[in-house]
């Protein structure tokens, strides 16, 4: 059994340096069980601290969670803080490359403010467990109607608790160098709630992360927080521009910051919900 040991000490450090799938499958191994271990750290200190579900406990959530990126090698390049100094509640829209989005909004996330998310999310054990005491808001993306339901209430509860709510426009996770067409629910959302949007780009992850070729790197990501688009006096006849607007901006800006070369694209229509 030593020997088995010794072995296993000397293979690992020896496949980390020469293996870069096993470097792959290490790191995300690790970033899913340590994420586990810190989510069910959460849970208690989160009940202790308001009793149960509550947007404040996404305070306890943000600070066990904002040193992880230094064990994979993570590094943000953040500009733009200022932005989200906005008062009152507002909609921050960002694009979305993989679960390590979570890493960069823990690192910018402001107070009072949680996430829309798919629902299945909460049945993804103690990380969903603490999901749900964070106050975060669960969609059914399959049931367009009740996503709809879900972030008509959201609106109200922006207005009458006074949080802020991020969402993921794209709707999926998209590594592929460019931005998805945008759903309308955020943006339905903003304006049903009269709430500025403030636009979050992350830098592409190709140049450390590339999860078909099995590579994950150290690397930095930059981080670029827009200034706010207002939304007072729109109504849902603006929210398809709004949309467009939002998807145009935040997509130059992905090329720009991500080094690539713009190619012709648009916030296509048809694939609005």
């Amino acid at each position: 059994m030593d020997a088995l040991l010794v072995f296993l000490l000397l293979l690992v450090p020896l496949l980390l340096w020469t293996s870069s799938t096993f470097v792959f499958y290490f790191k995300k191994c690790f970033y899913v069980a340590y994420m586990m271990i810190l989510a069910a750290i959460a849970i208690p200190l989160s009940i202790l601290k308001s009793g149960g579900r509550d947007i404040e406990n996404m305070r306890v959530i943000r600070a066990l969670v904002r040193h992880v990126k230094y064990f994979l090698g993570l590094r943000f390049d953040v500009s733009g803080l200022e932005h989200l100094q906005t008062e009152g509640p507002y909609v921050i829209i960002s694009n979305h490359q993989s679960s390590l989005d979570v890493l960069g909004l823990m690192e910018v996330l402001p107070d009072r403010c949680t996430m829309v998310a798919k629902k299945e999310l909460v049945y993804a054990g103690t990380v969903g467990i603490v999901c749900w005491l964070g106050g975060i808001v669960f969609i059914n993306r399959k049931k367009t109607r009740d996503a709809k339901s879900v972030m008509a209430e959201a609106a109200k509860t922006m207005l009458d608790d006074q949080i802020r709510l991020w969402v993921f426009p794209e709707g999926t996770r998209n590594q592929r160098g460019d931005l998805l067409p945008f759903k309308k629910g955020a943006f339905h959302l903003a304006v049903q709630a009269q709430a500025p949007i403030i636009p979050i780009v992350f830098s592409s992850y190709s140049n450390f992360y590339l999860r078909k070729e099995k590579q994950f790197n150290s690397g930095t990501i930059t981080l670029k927080i827009l200034p706010k688009i207002e939304t007072k006096g729109m109504t849902s006849d603006n929210v398809a521009d709004l949309s467009d607007k939002s998807y145009d901006l935040m997509r130059s800006v992905f090329l720009d910051i991500s080094g690539s070369a713009p190619v012709t694209q648009s916030n296509g229509p048809s694939l609005h919900h």
